[in-house]
């Protein structure tokens, strides 16, 4: 366990909203990311007929969400001087796959290269009756929770609308999800459900992220249904119900502590917006009620945040919210100050909050054995190049 003097320093969070999106120069504009009315701009820039304009943007839509085309000369139902413009004009990028690991229980983890080089991760997670994607934000993360992997890693930039809905498509890309390899419309998805709880803080970077889940739930693109999103939040009040009103998908909250002084040193936005201002957010998030519960994330602490003291306290404050509680066991990962609760302990914090009225399934770690756990295979491969390039250099001595 951690001492209180490692964890109590930790800063607290900066508002990193407003950074900067860094697009290497002479890039094209890419086609991924724009919205429809910025797509239909575009092509009426490009000399497309104003009257042919909505057509053509729906077209293209199809092409780019339905078919998963990465080439203009794929879009045959478009004419050929259009195709042209569009590869003379427009790029169609994705992230590039700079490392794809599948565990032994099928989940799969993607390292992905950005435009500047920077590197994010995204995990696939297969189950019985879904199959869910958690995507990343932000390139590392300001947050600085002592317990997250990803948190040891310094905040670089906030990911744009095209970067976030990338590893959906690479995602798909991967699992043959198009209709041009072959999936037909309507049949059962091998990627069906999206959360936002990779890399970063999503209301860090709500305008882009927003702009991306309206293009998965997009009826004639992704088609994803509202309710099949989660966005998982640490705490970033002022923009909870903003959030409810401009995604509307559904709602996690990083939680894991139950007094303010712990939460304070797990999660240190606490310090800026306290448990009593986040539970505020929570009552007031649109369309809350039993059909649209909250999703409390509890992270399960050895000898920390796991007693009966802390389950009694949990489902007294979260009393009158609908709401379901995630128990999750700690994912252990190099240099960590803590070990996940015992088994025994689990179960018994999880029966109290049952009898509270309230559903806590434990959540089952997957893909250990790829440590697919938020930020372990981006800083594996960092501490891999690190040792690549310090036996390099001790070779180049000798």
């Amino acid at each position: 366990m951690a001492e209180p003097a490692q964890i109590r320093n930790a800063p607290i969070a900066p508002d990193a909203r407003v950074l900067p999106r860094v697009t290497p120069k002479g890039l094209k504009p890419n086609l991924i990311g724009m919205s429809r009315d910025t797509l239909r701009a575009a092509l009426i820039e490009a000399g497309t007929p104003e009257r042919q304009a909505n057509m053509r943007t729906a077209q293209i839509w199809g092409w780019l969400y339905e078919k998963g085309v990465t080439d203009a000369a794929e879009m045959t139902s478009l004419s050929r001087d259009l195709r042209a413009t569009l590869a003379e004009q427009f790029r169609i990028s994705r992230p590039e796959v700079a490392e794809r690991l599948i565990s032994a229980d099928g989940t799969r983890k993607y390292l992905l290269k950005l435009d500047g080089g920077h590197e994010v991760e995204a995990v696939y997670i297969p189950e019985e009756d879904r199959g869910t994607l958690c995507i990343s934000s932000q390139v590392g993360c300001t947050l600085n929770c002592t317990f997250c992997h990803t948190g040891t890693q310094t905040l670089v930039r906030n990911l744009t609308t095209a970067e976030i809905v990338g590893q959906i498509l690479v995602c798909r890309d991967d699992l043959g999800e198009w209709t041009s390899a072959g999936k037909q419309v309507g049949e059962k998805r091998l990627l069906s459900n999206i959360v936002l709880m990779g890399m970063g803080e999503p209301l860090y970077n709500t305008d882009n992220v927003r702009d991306a889940m309206r293009i998965a739930m997009d009826d004639a693109g992704l088609g994803l249904s509202r309710r099949r999103i989660t966005l998982s939040t640490s705490g970033v009040v002022p923009e909870i119900v903003r959030a409810g009103e401009e995604i509307g998908c559904m709602l996690a909250i990083s939680f894991h502590a139950t007094r303010d002084e712990l939460r304070n040193e797990l999660v240190p936005i606490n310090r800026k917006w306290n448990i009593a201002a986040l539970l505020e957010a929570c009552r007031n998030w649109p369309r809350l009620s039993n059909a649209e519960r909250i999703t409390f994330e509890y992270v399960m602490l050895k000898d920390v945040n796991d007693s009966d003291a802390d389950a009694r306290r949990l489902v007294k404050l979260i009393a009158g919210i609908p709401a379901k509680i995630n128990l999750i066991p700690f994912n252990p990962w190099p240099g960590s100050p803590y070990e996940r609760s015992d088994w025994d302990r689990i179960e018994a914090f999880a029966e109290i909050v049952n009898r509270a009225g309230y559903a806590s399934p434990v959540r089952t770690p997957r893909g250990q054995d790829i440590m697919a756990a938020c930020g372990q295979l981006k800083s594996a491969t960092e501490r891999a190049r690190k040792s690549r390039a310090t036996i390099a250099a001790e070779v180049g001595a000798g």
